[in-house]
């Protein structure tokens, strides 16, 4: 399984997803965190480089392109909630603190 939330410098949850400067894909097997790479987005800047829908396609690209199963986030703002919902990502937010603790957080509400 593959979960992506958004990080800051110091491997802690950053806030906000489509305004992350750097996204962590997580490897999760058999309940354990088995690889952790760190994506410099860079979605901070590019948010309000043209329309919403083109920075929700960027998003979405990236996800697809990473094959994520799951995200976790503090916040994310509702379009983009519908924009995840449309495409059947399952959505966990709330999310704080270190980054690796709340992915393994995330594994006990969804049961994964």
């Amino acid at each position: 399984m593959i979960i992506a939330i958004p990080v800051d410098a110091d491997d802690h949850v950053a806030h906000g997803w489509g305004r992350a400067p750097a996204i962590a894909l997580a490897t999760v097997t058999d309940g354990a965190i088995t690889g952790w790479q760190v994506h410099e987005v860079r979605w901070d800047v590019a948010h309000d480089e043209g329309t919403e829908g083109s920075h929700h396609a960027r998003v979405v690209r990236f996800l697809r392109d990473n094959a994520v199963d799951l995200v976790v986030a503090e916040h994310m703002g509702d379009g983009m909630v519908r924009t995840l919902g449309s495409m059947k990502l399952p959505v966990v937010l709330g999310a704080a603190g270190d980054a690796r603790a709340s992915v393994l957080a995330a594994l006990d509400v969804t049961g994964g």
